[in-house]
């Protein structure tokens, strides 16, 4: 099982996750995605979510708890979606790990929650709970009635734009990279000649543009910040030339 916050490791709120998770499901493997995610940044979470959920064993659960509207109208959910299992809030958390879920579940049934749910602590009370349930083998349909995924990310409209910014500064864009090498970018007035291959292929402190991880155009400055050199947001429009 996985688990994915905005708690940090100040207080102790991934621990009482934790401890009710090891409670009702002896044994479970956790293993922390992060917990690092900005508050209440539910796009940073989603970000986080798609780079690391697909890369675990068919039939993970995973725990994502970033949860601005917690006790409010949202629902609290269980995803199915590419072999794996997705336990939290329907606020847009999982727009991009499940783009087209299987199944959606509303947490329902009282096995899936705790006897009192506190309406601040959602992810103790009703997320940890349903998550140990499914980790125990309980099916996703257990949880509770079929209901619609409604959650949205909160992200500027268009395309071509910078969509996430990882610790690096590199900007993480939603230009798909299978574009002719000789393409050219211009971003913040900065023009960029060229996809590069690695970080290598240009001189300390120069930028780039290259094909990252997600098979997604990256903006990035070797060895400093794209963001902090070109004042770059998420949202930030960039230009495509194509070759």
């Amino acid at each position: 099982m996985t688990l994915t916050t905005d708690f940090g490791d100040r207080d102790g709120y991934v621990g009482a996750m934790k401890g009710v998770l090891l409670t009702r499901a002896p044994g479970v493997t956790l293993v922390d995605i992060t917990h690092g995610v900005p508050p209440h940044d539910v796009v940073a979470a989603a970000n986080a979510l798609v780079d690391a959920a697909p890369h675990f064993p068919p039939g993970t659960v995973h725990l994502a708890v970033v949860d601005p509207g917690v006790g409010g109208a949202r629902a609290a959910v269980v995803v199915a979606a590419g072999g794996h299992l997705f336990v939290g809030p329907d606020n847009g958390i999982f727009s991009l790990v499940a783009p087209r879920p299987e199944a959606v579940h509303a947490i329902a049934q009282p096995e899936f929650r705790a006897a009192a749910v506190a309406a601040t602590f959602h992810g103790r009370d009703l997320f940890a709970p349903a998550a140990a349930r499914l980790a125990l083998g309980a099916p996703a349909h257990a949880a509770g009635p079929p209901v619609e995924l409604r959650g949205r990310l909160d992200l500027p409209p268009g395309e071509s734009r910078v969509v996430h910014i990882d610790r690096f500064g590199n900007l993480v864009t939603d230009i798909a990279g299978d574009l002719p090498a000789a393409t050219g970018f211009r971003i913040a007035g900065q023009a960029i000649a060229g996809i590069s291959q690695t970080y290598e292929s240009v001189a300390p402190g120069e930028l780039c543009a290259y094909v990252g991880s997600r098979g997604t155009i990256e903006i990035a400055v070797r060895e400093g910040s794209a963001a902090a050199r070109l004042g770059a947001a998420r949202g930030s429009p960039v230009e495509v030339h194509r070759a």
